[in-house]
């Protein structure tokens, strides 16, 4: 999900699911919104309401891995599968200009996929009113559910290892401001090039990369981390000093430490999150 991505409105978003969610899932994966009946259990918020105040999980895989904007009570690391994280998406008011569109994430189907990020389990309806707006009506992002793997599991986390459905928001090819795949050179040269208001676009992707690095040390992202290479490449060969184009550093995220107190498993999940997924059956022997 990129953060600063805050274009004119596009289309409304979609859920691929719209004919069969209940009401008040309808509410908040078509609207963001939590409806009257979003304090009864259900799967989607992953519990019952707290206070009365029912809550859900997003998930991040762009500059809200290191600047969220939004209060939340925990962020939790781990991945969603089915899909890739990909700079194909541009940027006009935050990270680049109409002029020099820069380029931010989004995610790209792919069946044998695997994106890591975090996700932040927000409360109340504030936190999803704000990313409506930056996401859905400004960003042109749609809004899809799919299920998250957290990367800790323990005995507190509401997960217990196994997945639970989170909300994500990705852009597509229909948006105006798709600028789609490129040669990794290509890319590199275009986000050391562009700069917007929330700063200049190296600034995004080095961050993301960061993120990946100090929190996720045993993941390889292909794709952020040769796009990461390159752009440090241009970057010193145009002779532009990285204090530049970095900014302010952003405040630090506490994430899984709650978990690790009590532990049930903490596993490299690069090999295991790939297998394909088989039901099995008892056999008498």
């Amino acid at each position: 999900m990129s953060a600063d991505n805050f274009d004119d409105p596009l289309q409304p978003p979609q859920s691929p699911n719209d004919g069969t969610l209940p009401r008040q899932f309808k509410d908040l994966f078509l609207n963001c919104h939590f409806s009257a009946e979003s304090d009864e259990e259900n799967d989607l918020t992953g519990a019952t309401a707290t206070n009365n105040e029912p809550f859900c999980w997003v998930f991040g895989y762009g500059s809200l891995c290191w600047n969220p904007g939004f209060e939340y009570e925990r962020s939790i690391t781990g991945y969603i599968k089915g899909f890739v994280r990909r700079f194909w998406q541009g940027n006009v008011t935050h990270r680049g200009t109409p002029e020099k569109p820069g380029r931010v994430a989004t995610l790209v189907e792919d069946n044998e996929g695997l994106c890591w990020g975090c996700a932040y389990k927000i409360t109340g309806q504030t936190a999803l009113d704000y990313l409506k707006q930056r996401e859905c009506t400004l960003g042109g992002y749609r809004t899809v559910k799919t299920k998250f793997y957290p990367r800790i599991s323990s005995y507190e986390t509401p997960f217990i290892g196994k997945a639970e459905e989170v909300i994500v928001y990705l852009a597509d090819i229909h948006s105006r401001h798709w600028l789609g795949e490129d040669i990794p050179e290509h890319i590199a040269q275009q986000i050391v090039e562009c700069r917007g208001p929330s700063g200049h676009n190296a600034e995004y992707l080095l961050r993301l990369a960061q993120f990946m690095h100090e929190e996720l040390p045993d993941v390889d992202d292909e794709h952020l981390f040769v796009l990461e290479s390159l752009v440090l490449n241009e970057l010193q060969q145009r002779k532009i000093p990285l204090g530049s184009v970095m900014g302010a550093n952003p405040a630090q995220i506490r994430r899984d430490d709650d978990l690790r107190e009590n532990l049930k498993t903490s596993v490299n999940f690069q090999f295991t999150s790939r297998m394909p997924e088989r039901k099995l059956r008892c056999l008498n022997i």
